[in-house]
Order: structure tokens, then sequence, then C-alpha cells
């Protein structure tokens, strides 16, 4: 189940828009020193794919970063835990004395009472 990080979820979502968009747009560019072994193995790679060595690596890091995203802003929770989270949407405990406290300097900073 993802959680109240869908709002992440959607800024990345709509970065990821961006970035596609940005695509045909404009480029930038992207370097880095490596061995020679290092090269020699992402060649064979990209040729066994059928790919240039720039698409390659690109490929491989925009999934590298889609996938670190999304290990950082997708929360993913058992059944049990869903149904737990479900439950304490659904039933909140009554607020106890800190919860009153944070309430109460939060009031008093913002000059809300909400």
């Amino acid at each position: 189940m993802k959680t109240d990080v869908n709002e992440q979820s959607k800024t990345v979502k709509s970065a990821a828009r961006k970035d596609a968009k940005q695509n045909t747009d404009s480029k930038a560019r992207l370097e880095a020193r490596i061995s020679r072994a290092t090269h020699t193995r992402i060649k064979l790679a990209a040729d066994i794919q059928g790919r240039t060595v720039s698409d390659f690596v690109v490929h491989a890091a925009l999934e590298a970063a889609t996938k670190a995203i999304e290990e950082n802003f997708v929360v993913q929770l058992s059944i049990e835990g869903q149904v737990a989270f479900a439950q304490a949407l659904l039933n909140p405990p009554e607020p106890n004395d800190a919860l009153r406290r944070a309430f109460e300097r939060h009031s008093a900073l913002t000059g809300r009472n909400d």
C-alpha cells in the first residue's frame, strides 16, 4: 500500500515527465572517467543489447535513479500493516499529552488553531 507518500510520488513522477520533455527540448552532458576494463565491459554489454555505449549507460543510470527514488519515496506495507494503517486512520487514538503540547506549540508559533 502506498501511503501519504503519494504527494512525493506525484512530485517524482512530475519530475520524470519534465525530464522526458526536456530530453526533446535540450540536452545535458554527463561524463565519467572509468578504467579501460570497465569501459570494455560496458561496451560488451551495450553491444549485446544492440545499443551505443552512451545509450546503454544512460538507460542503466536512469533505471538505477528510478529505483533509488522509488525506494526512498514509496512505502510498501504487508497486508497486516495495511490493515493496521487503515484502522489507525479510521479509528485514531485519543491525543496524548505530548501531542496536545505539540498542538499548543504549533498554535503559539503559527497563530492558528487548526
